[in-house]
């Protein structure tokens, strides 16, 4: 309880609860709404704790389970925060375009960013010095070019399981594609928005840089928490993989040991079986055939 007292005192201070104004507000948007004030919609911090906490909980899993989570903001307040959240925690993000069929036609997308990966190879090499000057410099701005709007997500080999929106009308095509995909959406929700748009709705300002700033990186360190987990758990498995592996073979030591123990018991008495019959056999043998000594000087 205290720990949600203390997050509710950050989000009033960071001016999360500030909606739009009223003439400009979603009438969906009416169960987070806590009162008016000079025509401007003040957000139920309550509902944005309980929407922070479930988002978080989301996210949380995602990560433990080694997917990825996109974050996408190309609002010119949410670029530098979001930028620094999701490289904190090795996430795809899209700060400054949303490319039409960045997820619907990923192969597409995969090819530019392999050719902006094939230039950058051969600039580092020196594979282009015998081009001409003119031909290089055009390379470089092709490719500063699609670092902009696709350096985020150079590292994304198969689509996302999550995007993680701030201003979900603002990024309504991301969010467009993302439903017809079947991937689970999270996005923080003014009161000018459609809640129901989203799978988790977190009621806050999306206009202020301090606001989120605070609700992005409470995110974000719910996602650390379950990358760090599944290091963990990972870890763990891998000491009880090598206790089990140590164990069986210490099992087929042992196995093999009693095996040649038994060997070696039963060679030795056969061949002591067969060397008392020798010894008994010889000394008949020997009586049968010999006659006493004066046996041949008898009387004829």
């Amino acid at each position: 309880m205290e720990q949600s007292t203390s997050l509710q005192q950050q989000l009033l201070e960071a001016g999360v609860h500030f909606g739009h104004l009223k003439k400009k507000w979603n009438p969906k948007m009416l169960p987070y709404i806590f009162a008016e004030k000079k025509g401007i919609h003040i957000i139920d911090l309550n509902k944005t704790v309980e929407g922070l906490q479930e988002s978080a909980a989301a996210l949380k899993q995602i990560a433990r389970n080694g997917k990825k989570i996109m974050f996408v903001a190309t609002k010119k307040q949410a670029k530098e925060i979001v930028t620094e959240c999701a490289q904190r925690v090795n996430m795809p993000y899209v700060t400054e375009r949303w490319l039409g069929g960045m997820l619907t036609n990923f192969n597409t997308v995969r090819k530019s960013v392999k050719k902006m990966q094939s230039i950058d190879k051969m600039l580092a090499d020196g594979s282009l010095d015998s081009i001409t000057k003119k031909e290089r410099l055009t390379l470089s701005r092709d490719r500063d070019k699609m670092d902009k709007v696709l350096g985020g997500i150079a590292n994304m080999n198969r689509l996302p399981a999550a995007l993680l929106l701030v201003d979900i009308g603002h990024e309504d095509i991301a969010m467009a594609e993302a439903k017809r995909l079947n991937i689970t959406t999270l996005g923080m929700v003014d009161t000018n928005c459609d809640p129901n748009k989203v799978d988790f709705a977190i009621p806050s300002n999306d206009d202020a840089t301090k606001s989120i700033a605070i609700v992005i990186n409470y995110l974000t360190a719910a996602i650390a928490e379950g990358l760090a987990e599944r290091e963990s758990n990972k870890d763990e498995e891998d000491q009880v993989e090598e206790a089990e592996q140590l164990q069986e073979m210490k099992a087929e030591e042992g196995e093999d040991r009693g095996g040649d123990r038994g060997r070696g018991g039963k060679g030795r008495g056969a061949a002591a079986g067969s060397g008392g019959a020798t010894r008994r056999r010889v000394p008949n043998a020997g009586g049968g055939g010999r006659r006493p000594a004066g046996g041949g000087g008898g009387p004829r």
